[in-house]
């Protein structure tokens, strides 16, 4: 089954015409899937929802846990995704190593209806609308939900620098379009768009996001006092362009360690205390 680029309507594969609005519709023998666009909606500050409207034929797969509510039209199933036994064993291990449940639940309506996502901890969501190939990267464990188009899969940092001290550990999340896809990060983000040579460079672990065009290392923060008192650790994120990177303000173990009973005050990370994070972080 299509859909009109034009009003978004179901339309039978070999239809020629629209029938709701009456634009010619052909679909060349190269294109990739037919994408209906998805209507949603964001709402809330730092506890956000994302409401998104279904249409009949339309299908999502969410992270287990992510959903808030739906309405009666709206099926859901719980299911491994791939179509062999031995796929969907290796997507579930492919999932548990990006930090995410074993398996995934689908909703698809067969009738007008609207389901509701947010994330687990006081934060935003981030959509992205990817062509087809067209591919983001994302921290793990950072993933809502997407179109069924849409394909999730486990990113391995190819620079063992990066891996060690990055604050992501060796896995990232690869998400590759046609179709929109929901993160979710914590505190708020910045967006930056990098031209071609330019650099960013970013306390480690609070990269959500960045396209594949980005260049993604770390770096020594430059001295030893400064890396011992400088509450910053060892070494920062290096980014480098062209390409989109997105910044989060909090991160899931800066929330821990405030929330902890025995803090000291400050956000005090040491050289020591940077390279124990090597073998115990979960960022």
């Amino acid at each position: 089954m299509a859909y009109c680029s034009s009003c978004g309507n179901m339309i039978a594969d070999d239809a020629r015409f629209c029938p709701r609005c009456g634009q010619p519709y052909a679909v060349p023998a190269t294109a990739g899937p037919v994408v209906m666009p998805l209507e949603y909606q964001i709402q809330g500050d730092n506890l956000q929802v994302v409401r998104i409207k279904l249409q009949p034929g339309q299908e999502l797969f969410a992270e287990a846990g992510k959903m808030l509510y739906k309405t009666p039209s709206v099926q859901w199933e719980t299911r491994m995704s791939g179509g062999s036994i031995g796929e969907k064993i290796w997507g579930a291990l492919k999932r548990s190593v990006m930090g995410e449940s074993l398996f995934l639940t689908y909703f698809k309506a067969m009738q007008p209806g609207e389901v509701g996502f947010a994330g687990s901890y006081p934060g935003r969501l981030q959509p992205f609308t990817l062509g087809a190939g067209q591919s983001v990267l994302v921290q793990r464990d950072s993933f809502v939900c997407a179109q069924n188009t849409v394909q999730l899969n486990i990113a391995f940092v190819k620079k063992l620098g990066v891996g060690f001290f990055g604050g992501e550990g060796f896995v990232l999340e690869r998400l590759t379009g046609p179709g929109t896809v929901f993160i979710h990060g914590g505190g708020d983000f910045i967006d930056f768009t990098l031209a071609p040579g330019e650099m960013l460079q970013v306390d480690t672990g609070c990269v959500v996001a960045f396209e594949e065009s980005v260049s993604y290392d770390i770096q020594f923060v430059g001295g030893i006092k400064t890396a011992i008192f400088g509450g910053e650790g060892l070494f920062l994120a290096t980014l480098t362009g062209p390409g989109r990177v997105i910044v989060q303000s909090m991160t899931l173990d800066k929330l821990r360690r405030e929330l902890a009973p025995a803090r000291s005050g400050g956000d005090e990370r040491s050289g020591l205390g940077a390279i124990s994070g090597i073998f115990g972080s979960d960022e």
